[in-house]
């Protein structure tokens, strides 16, 4: 498996977009790969659609998802310069300030886009270490492969059962704690409840967590995509220590703040970013991953 994705990330990324296009018939058209999921939760999230405009944003979507997986296969052996020209960021003088302050900063971001040239991305731009939570793939060459391709350019991809200790040793270093914030919390965990288009939905609040222990600004950065294999990245300041909740309780409207407290409501503001960047561009973002795992209590 290694050695296939090694071989096909040497290819030029033009070739790479016909490996792409295969995939996508393969996925949506023979296998219909995790096809009922999709539209489902496309169904339930935009119930005022038509149903030829739920089938392009479904078809879409496969499309991109293909040509996001080739991208991070030549991502992973670009260079610096390569990837700077293909993944922009809008603001990257935010984080420079942050740095020069002595703060570190929590990067929240979703599975839109191409989110894995984020933190290589990132880390070309930004010019600090930037540490990403991610779960291990139970195949170890595999972990392995990944792990080193996403560790350039001062990348540290760690796995989330030792991230508290990594985060108490690091503490008082000036660094960016990326985060793929919106997949579905266990239900044993700590989790804010919210209505996220359309639906009863769960969010991880370890986030939220990390910000106030660190006293460290909370960022979300949202993607779009230019062209094909062209992205820009705009960062968003969600909020800013300190955290004493009270006056920021303000920022949560309507319906969307009511019987939460004001513990997680930067939290509610990531699920307010994130739902307005899917609604602006639905194909972009990963409708085959199950986020409404299970209903609110």
């Amino acid at each position: 498996m290694v050695f296939l994705l090694r071989s096909l990330g040497r290819l030029p990324l033009t070739t790479l977009y016909g490996v792409a296009r295969w995939i996508y018939f393969v996925t949506f058209y023979l296998l219909g790969w995790r096809r009922d999921l999709a539209e489902r939760n496309i169904a339930r999230s935009f119930p005022e659609k038509t149903d030829a405009e739920r089938a392009r944003i479904l078809r879409q979507s496969y499309r991109n998802m293909s040509e996001v997986f080739v991208e991070l296969l030549w991502g992973w052996r670009a260079s610096a310069e390569q990837l700077k020209e293909r993944m922009v960021f809008d603001n990257p003088e935010l984080i420079a300030r942050y740095a020069a302050e002595r703060r570190s900063t929590i990067l929240l971001t979703a599975h839109v886009c191409n989110w894995e040239w984020l933190l290589p991305g990132g880390g070309a731009h930004f010019g600090i270490p930037i540490d990403a939570v991610y779960k291990p793939i139970r195949l170890p060459s595999l972990d392995t492969y990944m792990r080193e391709a996403r560790s350039r350019f001062g990348g540290k991809p760690i796995p989330i059962k030792s991230f508290a200790f990594e985060l108490l040793r690091r503490a008082s270093e000036v660094r960016g704690y990326g985060m793929v914030a919106d997949q579905t919390p266990l239900k044993n965990m700590d989790k804010h409840w919210t209505r996220f288009l359309n639906q009863d939905t769960a969010f991880f609040v370890g986030a939220e967590k990390i910000a106030r222990f660190l006293e460290a600004p909370v960022v979300y950065v949202a993607m779009r995509r230019e062209s094909r294999g062209h992205y820009a990245a705009h960062l968003h300041v969600l909020a800013e220590p300190p955290y004493d909740g009270h006056e920021n309780a303000a920022a949560i409207d309507g319906e969307s703040g009511k019987g939460r407290g004001e513990d997680t409501w930067i939290t509610e503001l990531y699920a307010r970013k994130l739902e307005e960047e899917i609604r602006s561009s639905p194909a972009d973002w990963l409708w085959v991953h199950n986020k409404w795992k299970y209903p609110k209590p």
